[in-house]
């Protein structure tokens, strides 16, 4: 049976964002590749001041999408240039995108707040999931000498780097200095008894309320 292909476009009010979703599907494969494109608005967050990056929110219906209300690795273009991102959540089941310096360059380093966007994205496959940047205060507690290091060491490194992320997510997304270093002491223990995910951690914040999109100016 010959492939199908569907398109849908829906124009979404508040950052001036269109979303289009096409999706071929073959027949005899369980699995389809989806390739989300949108527009949206770059904004500059209200906190902290004068920073030099921007931001955008994706359309609801592009947000719907993506197979985790959680972080999502993502590949495809930004105004038709090459991108490789993470697109974080905003604990109200959708995601944003930080737009910093290292995305922009080298084509489109003039972006500023105000202007509009097109990106075309797709989730990277698990096989193709980016190394995360260990913190330092992780990584210096990981090579510390404590009860059961050798083993933590042992399952940090043969976990897989969708783990690895949600561990570190875990970690960076307290409130508070105090709480993350107990989150960082916790995840030390729980690597030495052999967890290989952080226990009841709430990916897309939507319960914990411990994520959020930044406040635009």
């Amino acid at each position: 049976m010959a492939g199908t292909k569907s398109t849908t476009s829906v124009k979404v009010g508040r950052n001036s964002s269109k979303v289009t979703d096409q999706r071929d599907c073959n027949a005899g494969t369980s699995k389809s590749m989806s390739t989300i494109r949108f527009s949206a608005r770059l904004l500059r967050p209200a906190s902290p001041a004068k920073v030099s990056w921007t931001f955008l929110t994706l359309p609801k219906e592009a947000s719907a999408k993506l197979p985790s209300r959680g972080l999502v690795s993502v590949e495809g273009t930004l105004n038709g240039l090459p991108i490789r991102a993470t697109l974080e959540p905003d604990g109200q089941g959708g995601h944003w995108l930080k737009v910093d310096r290292k995305l922009r360059a080298p084509g489109n380093p003039g972006l500023k707040a105000g202007d509009i966007v097109t990106l075309e994205l797709a989730p990277v496959p698990p096989d193709k999931e980016p190394e995360p940047t260990v913190p330092a205060d992780l990584r210096k507690a990981l090579a510390a000498d404590f009860p059961g290091a050798a083993k933590a060491r042992e399952v940090w490194s043969s976990i897989t780097p969708i783990a690895r992320r949600d561990w570190i997510h875990w970690m960076v997304s307290a409130k508070q200095a105090e709480t993350r270093a107990r989150r960082i002491r916790n995840a030390c223990s729980m690597l030495a008894a052999g967890k290989r995910r952080p226990c009841c951690f709430d990916r897309s914040g939507m319960y914990g309320k411990s994520m959020s999109c930044p406040v635009a100016e």
